[in-house]
Order: structure tokens, then sequence, then C-alpha cells
């Protein structure tokens, strides 16, 4: 009987956390972006990325890119542990914007007040 060889495909995740809106004004993109690689676990370690997880940054935006299976909601759970940390829950939401993309928004104080 021959062997059949099956060729295992690695899928690639890419997910995006925008930082545009408060970049450089509350949020250090460079100090988040150390932030995720000190605190992202990989098969219950920390510190262990490998080549498996490569975080970058362009500008004001983070890009993590995996090829292993990665959750979203995690990345969500994460940034919202650094703004607790950095004490700026209070100010900014973490809002999906797109199935990969997050986004740091402020909260519109201004506008629930003109409606009451």
């Amino acid at each position: 009987m021959p062997s059949v060889q099956k060729t295992v495909v690695k899928k690639s995740h890419k997910f995006v956390i925008d930082c545009t809106a408060p970049a450089g004004k509350i949020v250090d993109v460079a100090a988040f972006e150390k932030y995720l690689h000190d605190r992202i676990k990989v098969d219950n370690k920390v510190g262990n990325l490998g080549s498996t997880v490569v975080i970058s940054k362009d500008k004001s935006k983070i890009i993590i890119n995996t090829t292993i299976p990665f959750s979203k909601r995690y990345l969500k759970y994460l940034t919202k542990k650094f703004l607790k940390f950095k004490q700026i829950r209070d100010f900014l939401r973490v809002v999906a914007t797109t199935k990969n993309t997050y986004e740091l928004r402020y909260f519109n104080i201004g506008d629930s007040e003109s409606q009451e």
C-alpha cells in the first residue's frame, strides 16, 4: 500500500490594533507594543512567542501576525489590561471595527450631556 503524504497548511492570522486617536497624547504605542511582547502567552507560557507570533508597529498601529490559532478576544483583554495599568481606562474604550481590527476610541461624553 503506497504511503500518502499529507501537507499541513499553516493558516496565518493578522490582527490590527489601531491607536490613531489617542496616539502621542495619551497612549505610548511603543510601550503598548512592549507590553504585548511581555504578556502574550503561547502554550500557557509568557515570553514564548518565537516565530509563531510576530508583533510589529506601523506608526500608530500595532500589527500581530500569528501562525497558530489565536483569539482576537485575547488581544482585547490585554488591551483593556494595558489601559487599566496606565490608568486611562476611564477615557478610552476598545471597539471592533472589522473582523480582525480593534480600535481605541474616546468615550463620547459630550454627546450624552447634550441629550439630557
